[in-house]
């Protein structure tokens, strides 16, 4: 079976390289020294026309810090997801309630926003209390992955609880390990949680995507 790589790009230089270095899909954001927010949709449309073969995954996030939204918030990105929705592949989203627990209402608006394609609930999931209970309420809102470091600063310290999810998932979701993923230890998360999708930026502090690295972890993760 196929593993897939997940490029995560924030900038227009970013996009390029990754689609020079043979990745098939993206997540596309701007500011990801912030954690990541909204890209453009002038953005989304450039990469569409430039590289129609490119799946995009748009990072809908209206602002920088925690994942507890209010109604203002929450309608902006309900608004963002449904712009989004012509020039995209998928959504990558989510929500917390104060307590830290999924906000499930919250969730399955942004998932019904989404009109059938691919949701993927972002690394909001490293911050709530109880993964293994918000697995199956992500699940139950009807999330196609979930992009994790595994409730640790990388995804190869959380190497032990990827592995866990996976095992619950059996397969009703994706587990998509990201979080300090480079081209040295790549293989060896995928290897040890049974994971078959990754997530990267592969920028190495630069900010821009090598697209060297981009081949080269391709390469590594094979079939």
């Amino acid at each position: 079976m196929k593993r897939t790589l997940e490029v995560c790009t924030g900038n227009m230089a970013s996009v390029i390289a990754a689609a020079e270095g043979g990745a098939e899909r993206i997540e596309l954001c701007t500011a990801l020294a912030l954690g990541g927010v909204t890209p453009t949709i002038g953005m989304m449309k450039w990469i569409r026309q430039q590289y129609p073969e490119l799946k995009i995954q748009v990072l809908i996030r209206s602002r920088e810090g925690d994942f507890v939204y209010n109604k203002t918030d929450l309608e902006a990105m309900l608004e963002d997801i449904r712009l989004s929705l012509p020039y995209c592949d998928g959504i990558v989203c989510g929500a917390l309630t104060a307590d830290g627990d999924i906000d499930v209402e919250a969730l399955k608006l942004m998932v019904e926003a989404s009109n059938g394609k691919p949701f993927t609930f972002h690394r909001a999931f490293d911050r709530c209390r109880e993964p293994e209970e918000a697995l199956e309420q992500i699940i139950a809102a009807g999330c196609a992955r979930i992009l994790t470091s595994g409730h640790e600063p990388s995804a190869e310290q959380g190497i032990p609880l990827l592995r866990k999810l996976v095992e619950q998932a059996a397969g009703r979701i994706i587990i998509m390990p990201g979080g300090g993923v480079t081209t040295k230890n790549a293989r060896l998360i995928i290897d040890q949680t049974g994971c078959m999708e990754i997530h990267g930026s592969f920028s190495a502090g630069s900010g821009v995507t090598s697209a060297d690295d981009v081949k080269y972890v391709l390469s590594t993760i094979g079939e």
